[in-house]
């Protein structure tokens, strides 16, 4: 049986449709039919080569996530079966096929039945900006009712995500936006702060009157990071960042005696360890997605496979909502 993939050769190269081998389902696989891939904007650094971090040695398949309808499964894969609808994070880095296929061979570990609730596209656009928030804000921060948190870009791609699941979990959350996007954040029950507007000791003497926010997730990193460890409350707060790459100066923070986490939410993909827990998470972002508290932020646009220099042209230029690549029949 053969796979139609769409192939990159060199680093920002044009998309090559070719046919190749499926993958044999050796054991824990499952083979996925897929409806719908993503473009983020790390898709696009990774297909530019400079994405130093997710190491994919071209020529390679690109795409991390993807919804879809499961083929056939390996021996010893008990949790799912032909027919079910999936969704995961589950390639595109480390010499591992990507998503912009027709079928893809994935770890059941890192799948999740997808929630009825949401569409294969909406689905699709969960997995690799829930599994960075959640990884941060629940796995390192132990957020929990009660507790303030900051999200810093409230309506991004990660930032959104923190949001909704910090309010899920009973937080009182606060996101920094610009003016224009003050409603998106609103709508999930945030309080938007005008970063352009608003220093830093001003929205913390205002919203903490000057204690500092319990929690504050980074999704920026360089000043922004820099700003959260002079924002997090003393003793007991904890700054998390999905891009703290940098060279910080670490006494803002430890003269707060607060934590700093670092998240990494390739490392699965890339190590092999850690895999069953994304699956964990995914169930967990259906559960929420089914009860109403979790809807990712889906661009309008409508790609397909003859537009993916279009959809990466997208993804790139700071398009709002996840870019998605219709490959068979995503709805």
């Amino acid at each position: 049986m053969e796979n139609q993939v769409w192939m990159v050769e060199s680093p920002d190269g044009d998309f090559r449709e070719v046919k190749v081998p499926l993958a044999t389902l050796r054991e824990g696989d499952v083979l996925v039919q897929i409806a719908v891939a993503t473009v983020s904007v790390l898709d696009t650094k990774i297909r530019a080569g400079k994405a130093a971090h997710a190491r994919q040695p071209l020529p390679a398949v690109p795409g991390l996530e993807m919804a879809g309808t499961v083929v056939d499964v390996g021996p010893a894969v008990t949790a799912f079966r032909p027919g079910d609808e999936v969704f995961g994070m589950v390639g595109g880095v480390g010499g591992h096929q990507g998503t912009l296929a027709h079928y893809v061979v994935a770890d059941a570990r890192l799948l999740a039945l997808k929630p009825l609730a949401l569409s294969m596209r909406e689905a699709a656009a969960l997995p690799l900006n829930f599994i960075t928030a959640w990884e941060g804000l629940v796995d390192q921060a132990g957020v929990s009712a009660g507790k303030t948190v900051l999200v810093h870009a409230g309506a991004g791609g990660v930032g959104h995500m923190a949001v909704q699941i910090a309010k899920a979990h009973g937080a009182e959350v606060f996101a920094t936006v610009s003016r224009d996007k003050a409603v998106v954040v609103e709508t999930y029950g945030a309080t938007p702060i005008d970063y352009t507007t608003t220093s830093t000791e001003q929205y913390v003497a205002e919203y903490t009157n000057t204690e500092g926010f319990d929690i504050i997730y980074d999704t920026l990193g360089g000043g922004t990071l820099d700003a959260s460890f002079q924002a997090v409350k003393r003793y007991t707060g904890h700054v998390v960042s999905c891009l703290g790459w940098g060279t910080h100066s670490l006494a803002p923070l430890s003269f707060r005696a607060a934590r700093y986490s670092g998240v990494f939410t390739l490392l699965p993909l890339l190590s092999g360890k850690g895999r069953v827990h994304h699956g964990e998470i995914l169930a967990s972002a259906a559960a929420l997605s089914s009860a109403g508290r979790v809807k990712p932020l889906v661009n309008a646009a409508r790609f397909t496979t003859s537009q993916l220099s279009e959809a990466y042209r997208a993804a790139a230029g700071g398009a709002f909502g996840k870019i998605l690549v219709e490959i068979s029949g995503g709805k």
